[in-house]
């Protein structure tokens, strides 16, 4: 594991997630070992900006069926993969570089009735634990932020997809010129931080094999998500699970860095969609 992997891993591990989510369900009345509802940990398991509505809109874009194996790069604690594996009937295979996040996408699975249909393995962007050729479909959602070698990242996306295969990228990439203030949901400091403009993915995707079929700055639709949050936030008491049990006590710092770069133009969400050549 690189030095820039084991920041990360320790900047995702630093807020035992598992235990916060335990206890913040019971507060909302889930006793231990009762079943969980899907859409009740919407609020803390998608961890990307535009949460449940993001991943659905970028599902709009992509042919899945129940036959679809799917593979999400940098799972974190398994929102995405159940989403889809619960919206399209497919297989969804997770690996994420933090222990912590496998052990708690593993829990909450079991938790809301969705472990069959998902796994989670620990393991890195740049070297999955897979084999050649395994899935249809590939997806990275906030994950390329924290991974310095975008070619690597491309060329195992491509390995383990088939031949045909899809890879959907939704990451927040450098958009415009200006410094980005630290913390932010991603990193603590500058060093776990990996951001680079759209023109370096496209690069490392046609260097591995992939062409590019979409892309969407999202950008705008992120400011309104942001401004209805805080207009429901002052609607609203705070509910126990939330995106500050995954970011910690500073999560207002980060989102509000965040916000204030994509609304500089200097980082924005991109989607992007690449399908990689047929036999």
């Amino acid at each position: 594991m690189s030095d820039l992997e084991s920041g990360v891993s320790r900047h995702y591990s630093a807020y035992d997630v598992l235990n916060r989510i335990r206890a913040a369900l019971a507060e909302m009345g889930y006793a231990a070992g009762a079943r969980v509802p899907p859409e009740v940990l919407k609020p803390v398991d998608e961890f990307h900006i535009g949460g449940a509505q993001a991943t659905a809109d970028l599902l709009e874009h992509l042919e899945i069926g129940p036959g679809t194996e799917v593979l999400d790069i940098g799972s974190g604690i398994g929102g995405p993969a159940r989403a889809v594996a619960l919206r399209c009937g497919c297989h969804v295979t997770g690996v994420d570089l933090t222990p912590q996040f496998v052990e708690t996408a593993r829990a909450l699975s079991e938790m809301s009735g969705v472990a069959e249909r998902v796994r989670f393995e620990v393991g890195s962007a740049t070297d999955l634990p897979l084999p050649d050729a395994g899935f249809d479909l590939a997806l990275l959602l906030h994950v390329g932020m924290n991974i310095r070698d975008k070619a690597a990242l491309f060329r195992e996306a491509h390995r383990v997809l088939r031949p045909g295969g899809t890879f959907a990228v939704y990451d927040v990439m450098r958009t415009g010129a200006g410094e980005l203030a630290f913390p932010v949901p991603w990193a603590e400091t500058a060093d776990l931080s990996a951001l680079e403009p759209p023109e370096v993915y496209r690069g490392c995707a046609e260097a591995a094999g992939f062409a590019l079929l979409r892309e969407e700055n999202r950008g705008a639709i992120a400011l309104d998500f942001f401004a209805r949050i805080r207009a429901q936030a002052a609607d609203a008491a705070a509910s126990p699970l939330g995106l500050h049990v995954l970011m910690g006590p500073n999560v207002a710092q980060k989102t509000a860095n965040m916000v204030a770069a994509i609304g500089a133009g200097t980082i924005a969400p991109v989607q992007m969609i690449f399908r990689s050549a047929s036999a």
